[in-house]
């Protein structure tokens, strides 16, 4: 019998809420400033001003390590670029697969694995965006961190057919289509090095979830051996 009290869509995890919501509400103080709605005149450059506050920069980043010096504001870049992006459809994209995904891989990992999945993987970005040699854009959205996501989904169905003696290099398949799209439009449209950002995010969360899911790196070779 149907359940006529069930919500209509699946609730998701609240930690998902909890990463997703700064994007929206970012976003949406953003947009209607650029549109005139709120702010005024000043509300067109809020975004510029955003940018300037939040963005993950390389030279600034390779000027701390050259100094030695640390400025917690600067060093929290590395984390804060996540949640300022360049325009509303940016910003749309990264939700979209933030909501997802993080919904699958916040039903199998404990909230505390996602924070660190989603965080880490944006620091592993940033810092492999650094490292590309003359590169000096800054890097900005949240695609470094949700593709840290992708990387645990990608671990879940990794696990899942190694369990049942199925090929698990089809567990990539979908990163590798999303690479290849993405790496079309860069050249169709112009672009830069930022996925080298996301590609790091993705390997940080792949390699992350052996220790952070349930059960770890032991989980995985059980299921291995009881194939």
């Amino acid at each position: 019998m149907q359940d006529r009290n069930a919500p209509p869509l699946n609730p998701l995890p609240a930690i998902v809420w909890i990463l997703a919501l700064p994007i929206i509400a970012m976003e949406v103080v953003l947009g209607l400033g650029g549109s005139g709605i709120v702010g005024g005149m000043a509300g067109a450059g809020w975004r510029l001003q955003a940018l300037e506050m939040f963005v993950f920069s390389p030279p600034l980043m390779r000027q701390m390590i050259e100094t030695g010096v640390y400025p917690a504001s600067d060093v929290a870049r590395m984390f804060t670029y996540v949640f300022v992006h360049g325009g509303t459809t940016h910003a749309l994209f990264v939700v979209v697969i933030l909501l997802a995904l993080g919904k699958m891989v916040g039903e199998v990992f404990r909230w505390w694995a996602v924070v660190v999945v989603f965080f880490a993987s944006a620091a592993a970005g940033a810092l492999a965006f650094m490292a590309v040699p003359g590169n000096a854009a800054p890097l900005f959205g949240g695609y470094p961190a949700v593709y840290g996501l992708i990387g645990a989904f990608t671990f879940l169905l990794w696990v899942n057919l190694a369990a049942v003696g199925a090929n698990k290099y089809r567990a990539f398949s979908f990163i590798g289509f999303l690479l290849g799209i993405q790496l079309l439009f860069g050249v169709l449209f112009g672009g830069g090095y930022e996925w080298v950002a996301d590609l790091a995010g993705f390997a940080c969360g792949f390699l992350l979830s052996f220790v952070v899911s349930p059960g770890g790196w032991g989980r995985v070779l059980a299921k291995v051996r009881d194939r």
